[in-house]
């Protein structure tokens, strides 16, 4: 479990492919410490398994199924990612409950800057819409955000320029691919309603 609040950005040293399977090597300096194999750690919002710490780099597994399913499969030497280590129970909490479940991936449909202002609209699929809503929690790429304006086909995020500097939503761009994981609390209360359909009224 984790909160959402990157701790650092780490940088893609090398992958090794091998059949439905991936080893990725990240050299990271913060969330190093203290780290060894079978840990966890939240990569860009996916959480993964250390199985080897070396010399500052971490290592990790991905399965095939991670590497179609989320945005890591896009990765190369030299990309970053957004790294945070799991929660631990005495610590608090600043972001919000995060399980590292990735649900899908989803497309930034623009980004919009001006004077000290930066709107990152993200597409969503119509399953994962209904637990979107305005002032809810959504993670992107791992960092923990409040959504903003909601549409029918997409919805906005506002970074301040922390965020932008201290994690790679900085560096996004229309059209490329970002990880989602929607607030595991939305899913859980509608999951016990009857009828699971969002009650915001979307704005065309």
């Amino acid at each position: 479990m984790f909160s959402g609040i990157v701790e650092e950005t780490g940088v893609v040293e090398k992958i090794v492919k091998k059949e439905n399977l991936s080893t990725l090597y990240i050299r990271g300096k913060k969330v190093v410490r203290g780290t060894k194999a079978g840990d966890s750690i939240s990569v860009s919002g996916v959480c993964l398994t250390v199985t080897g710490v070396n010399n500052g780099l971490l290592c990790f597994d991905i399965m095939k199924e991670t590497i179609i399913r989320t945005s890591l499969g896009k990765l190369c030497a030299k990309s970053k990612v957004n790294l945070e280590r799991a929660l631990k129970m005495n610590s608090r909490i600043s972001g919000h409950f995060v399980s590292g479940h990735v649900d899908d991936m989803e497309t930034v449909k623009d980004v919009i800057t001006g004077p000290n202002y930066t709107e990152i609209q993200v597409t969503v699929s119509k399953e994962l819409s209904k637990y979107i809503v305005p002032k809810g929690s959504v993670t992107l790429d791992g960092v923990s955000l409040t959504v903003g304006d909601v549409r029918k086909t997409f919805f906005s995020v506002y970074l301040i320029p922390f965020t932008l500097e201290v994690t790679t939503l900085g560096i996004n761009k229309k059209g490329d691919k970002i990880n989602i994981e929607t607030d595991i609390l939305a899913k859980y209360v509608l999951a016990g309603c009857k009828d699971s359909k969002s009650p915001y009224v979307y704005s065309e």
